[in-house]
């Protein structure tokens, strides 16, 4: 029998919060969060918060820190670029790779978002791929083919191991920062469609370990039903992370039922 996949929720701040923000939010956050078990919980705040942020948790098992964004080059010439050399310096875990805003609005592709996992992955941090259809291509009936394509384009030719340390983010573009939400029953054939393409691709234990979230207008209302879901295993969430009591809200959802 599978071992069960431990849910993981984490919270996309975007550009919002400014690091004068970042202790009240925590001192709400994890009052609110101080009986909760079994759940990886992520904060993925703005770079100018990062550090406050680190500083407060100091390496705290409870919360861990992820970053918006990564360059795939270590070092050198790169103005305005993050190292993951610099992330690794404070405390960062996860990185967000793919981002529907990062493709759309800054043209990130799946060779980039490829590059940027092996970097991330050759300095132990845990890249989380975002990969998702806009509302056109899912009305056109094409929201297999688009997720297919983005996972092979970013994964292709990655062994087991590196997939095992690989976390993946369903989100439907058409549903993010519109109030929009995939149905239950959408999110679970995509999410179940990705895991299909996982284990045909590396194998049945591989994708039984791997963990898939979904990230689309989750909130304290939508969270239970949407994390009921066999193949979901946990949440991306965007705006509502910006409150930190609907935000532990939403982790408690997540919590497994006893």
């Amino acid at each position: 029998m599978p071992i069960p996949r431990k849910k993981f929720v984490a919270g996309n701040w975007k550009m919002n919060m400014t690091s004068s923000e970042v202790a009240p939010y925590l001192e709400i956050f994890n009052r609110e969060i101080e009986t909760v078990e079994n759940v990886d919980i992520t904060l993925i705040p703005s770079f100018t918060a990062l550090a406050k942020a680190s500083e407060i948790l100091d390496g705290t098992q409870k919360i861990r820190l992820g970053a918006q964004n990564m360059s795939p080059e270590s070092k050198g010439a790169f103005t305005g670029e993050i190292s993951v050399t610099m992330l690794r310096d404070l405390f960062v875990r996860f990185v967000l790779v793919g981002h529907s805003e990062r493709r759309r609005l800054f043209g990130e592709t799946d060779e980039m978002a490829r590059r940027k996992i092996i970097t991330a992955l050759a300095t132990e941090i845990r890249p989380i791929l975002c990969i998702g259809e806009t509302l056109e291509e899912r009305q056109a009936g094409q929201e297999k083919t688009v997720l297919e394509g983005q996972l092979r384009g970013a994964l292709e030719g990655l062994s087991k191991d590196q997939i095992d340390e690989i976390i993946v983010a369903y989100e439907p573009v058409w549903a993010i920062g519109t109030g929009l939400t995939a149905t239950p029953a959408q999110a679970q054939e995509a999410h179940h469609f990705i895991r299909a393409y996982l284990s045909k691709t590396w194998g049945p234990e591989v994708s039984s370990r791997s963990r898939i979230l979904y990230g689309g207008s989750v909130t304290s209302d939508n969270a239970r039903v949407l994390l009921e879901q066999p193949d979901i295993d946990g949440a991306l969430v965007g705006g509502a992370s910006l409150d930190p009591r609907g935000f532990a809200e939403i982790v408690a959802a997540a919590v497994p039922a006893e």
